[in-house]
């Protein structure tokens, strides 16, 4: 398979786990929100449901184990970083922005100014700093398998260094549980590290074909993703039901082993990456669009209208975002970034030609410079 060989099924698995959260945080949050009341107050008839769609966070990381490799594959630390901050930072910033405005003009959310510039990093989780927006939580944990990645790209991204990453990854965070290693745990992610070891086995089950050891890896993060999914539902996410949470987390990885394996490759709409497209944004902007929003129109307007609006305005603002500032945006930032890693990559010295590994089908290919 080539980069340019577009898996149009997982823009549509990237927007059903977005539209998820959404749903979760519009119908089926326990807590405060948008509305006056708690969103499950509001929609009793649906929260049943739409109460475990904080689990499209986990179809998330997933994901971004399978394409964060594929991704990150043929290209050096550097040029990595450059596609990760041209993804992500502009949209992002656009955010933040967002919601110190709702914070300013109609004091709701938490865009208080004394929280903006720590968010603009992307760092505040680690530095111990409100988020804006509760949903930037997942981008630390994101964060800290993209810097797991580019140690990984620095190495050299094989067939075999894929192998020992993901090994060491994972019994890394299990000896980091057992020896209740605060930094290790910080560092390794256990909790989540399933979702993108998983999510990276199925991309070199993809690219390289199946064996058992690569199953071996799927069938292990899957056990791990259901002993946490398991505790999250008891005490992260309380009152769900530990049999549904686990139905949910098995259904994500079988739905990923079939884009693995080929088995949805059918799905070869263009309008698929339109809404894969969408996916970030509408994940970024939904709950401060929604603040200002319900304020306006609910309770005037019916809750079943007031949703469908609430919906439609989300989507077309998060293809605002998409067309207005994450294209030109990208196309401004991306030649800027490559040329400041020139320096780097001209004092690279020149890479192995590739090798062959102990398999018969697989070629290592080193990284490119930068």
């Amino acid at each position: 398979m080539t980069r340019h060989d577009r898996l149009r099924e997982l823009d549509l698995l990237r927007f059903a786990a977005a539209l998820a959260v959404v749903l979760y945080h519009f119908t089926g949050f326990a807590g405060p929100g948008a509305w006056p009341e708690p969103s499950a107050e509001v929609f009793p008839e649906i929260a049943g449901i739409t109460r475990y769609g904080y689990l499209g966070v986990d179809l998330f990381f997933m994901i971004s184990g399978f394409v964060i490799l594929m991704s990150a594959w043929g290209r050096g630390p550097g040029e990595f970083g450059v596609s990760r901050l041209v993804r992500l930072m502009p949209a992002y910033w656009l955010s933040v922005l967002l919601g110190a405005a709702v914070y300013l003009v109609f004091r709701q959310g938490h865009g208080v100014p004394g929280l903006v510039v720590p968010n603009l990093t992307m760092m505040q989780g680690g530095l111990g700093v409100r988020n804006v927006d509760a949903v930037y939580w997942t981008l630390w944990v994101e964060m800290h398998f993209y810097v797991l990645v580019a140690v990984l790209a620095g190495i050299g991204l094989s067939y075999r260094s894929c192998l020992v990453f993901m090994a060491a990854w994972l019994f890394g965070g299990l000896y980091a549980d057992e020896a209740g290693s605060e930094l290790l745990q910080v560092m390794l992610v256990p909790t989540w590290s399933p979702y993108f070891i998983g999510g990276m086995a199925l991309y070199m089950i993809h690219r390289f074909g199946p064996t058992l050891l690569l199953w071996g890896f799927v069938a292990v993060s899957w056990l791990l993703a259901l002993h946490w999914g398991a505790w999250r539902a008891r005490h992260a996410f309380e009152g769900g039901e530990e049999t549904v949470v686990s139905a949910a987390v098995t259904g994500i990885f079988l739905v990923m082993i079939l884009v693995a394996t080929g088995r949805l490759r059918r799905l070869r709409w263009s309008g698929l990456t339109v809404l894969g497209a969408l996916t970030y944004p509408l994940y970024l902007v939904h709950s401060q669009v929604a603040l200002p929003l319900l304020d306006a129109v609910y309770p005037a307007l019916d809750r079943w209208a007031a949703l469908v609006l609430l919906t439609a305005v989300s989507l077309a603002a998060a293809y605002a975002v998409h067309r207005w500032v994450e294209r030109p945006a990208a196309a401004w930032l991306r030649p800027r970034l490559r040329a400041a890693l020139h320096p780097v990559q001209a004092i690279v010295p020149v890479q192995r030609p590739a090798v062959e590994t102990g398999s018969e089908n697989v070629r290592e290919q080193p990284a490119r410079a930068g």
